[in-house]
């Protein structure tokens, strides 16, 4: 996919960070506004296979493995045996194999980390980040057809945007399409795991009805949709609750499957205390990175969360989830990166924190 994908990439225009075609802030308008697609250029897969794939992973991550079917993909942690995040990732079926998505800078070391588990099981993981070509596919809630299709395998110049049959999917729901397959992240975003041969031509016919947006517009939609993500800056700065993950919106904790790595601590966040901590949405005007600390009136000179990823926003400024105090929040004032930095403006999520 190296050798190919990302070439052919630059030569439609995508700048060589993958954060734009061009400009950021029409991207990020049309990514508010219509339908747009985006290679996920940041994203990297990690195959599981073999007779033991399914119950390897089900011991090792917060989420029932077991319980992925062909048809469903769910997320699902990494976590220290303190209940600290590692890693959080899109699991889904390719026939007898699980592939995981997460971000290509921390997939070395989850290989390895994971790798460490193996032992006899029958289980082979592998960098599978060259095999697929990953495009996030983004339209309005509510709009279901366009001119021509965008996605493989649907043509004619009545067809739906999506397919009908993808279009319809549920929430993580997976169909196979032609030259891969489209997972359903949300009201209006979708995952395309595209074979890298062909991802170029499958590009072309989704271009032709959405505009190609880079990293930065689905980065911004990514926060929008209130979705975490765990960076090398963020590892092990949060349990599972602090990212909203045991939540129906983002669902990535089951209660009622085996034990896994810091699993006692977080059932022990969920049944013994309350949550402190949550993620929200804010917005900022200057530019800060994940992983930066935020303050309150409250804590003085001791961070009362943590920045979990940042975006620009087409309404001018930044986007940002932030893990925080739910009391700080609640009191109105948070600063970022030191007692009298900038202070958050709070919006709101498209789920309830309850």
């Amino acid at each position: 996919m190296t050798q190919e994908w990302i070439p052919f990439l630059a030569c439609q225009g995508l700048a060589a960070d993958g954060s734009s075609f061009g400009t950021v802030a029409d991207e990020l308008v049309a990514a508010r506004d219509g339908t747009v697609v985006a290679p996920l250029t940041d994203q990297g897969l990690i195959r599981a296979s073999g007779a033991d794939a399914a119950g390897f992973l089900h011991t090792l991550l917060t989420n029932d493995i077991k319980g992925i079917t062909p048809g469903g993909a769910r997320f699902a942690g990494l976590c220290t045996a303190k209940g600290r995040l590692l890693a959080l990732l899109l699991i889904w079926r390719e026939g007898d194999d699980f592939l995981l998505m997460l971000p290509r800078e921390i997939l070395p070391a989850i290989l390895k980390k994971l790798s460490m588990y193996v032992l006899r099981s029958k289980v082979k993981l592998s960098d599978a980040t060259a095999e697929r070509a990953l495009v996030g596919y983004s339209m309005p809630a509510g709009v279901t057809t366009s001119p021509r299709s965008g996605i493989p395998g649907v043509q004619g110049p009545s067809a739906p945007t999506l397919g009908d049959a993808v279009a319809a999917l549920p929430r993580f729901g997976v169909e196979a399409v032609d030259g891969g397959q489209a997972i359903r992240l949300d009201d209006q975003r979708w995952l395309l795991a595209l074979d890298a041969v062909t991802a170029d031509a499958r590009w072309q016919q989704l271009a032709v009805s959405a505009r190609p947006v880079g990293l930065a517009a689905w980065q911004w939609l990514e926060i929008s949709a209130g979705q975490p993500r765990v960076v090398v800056a963020t590892q092990e700065a949060f349990v599972p609750q602090m990212l909203n993950m045991e939540l129906p919106a983002v669902a990535g904790v089951s209660f009622s499957k085996g034990c896994y790595p810091g699993q006692e601590i977080v059932a022990r966040t969920q049944y013994l205390g309350k949550i402190k901590r949550r993620t929200y949405r804010a917005a900022l005007s200057g530019t800060v990175v994940a992983g930066a600390p935020v303050y309150a009136p409250e804590t003085g000179d001791q961070h009362c969360g943590t920045l979990v990823s940042v975006a620009p926003s087409p309404a001018g400024g930044f986007e940002c989830l932030v893990c925080v105090q739910s009391s700080a929040v609640e009191a109105g004032e948070v600063h970022v990166g030191a007692v009298d930095g900038e202070r958050l403006a709070f919006l709101p999520l498209p789920y309830p924190l309850n």
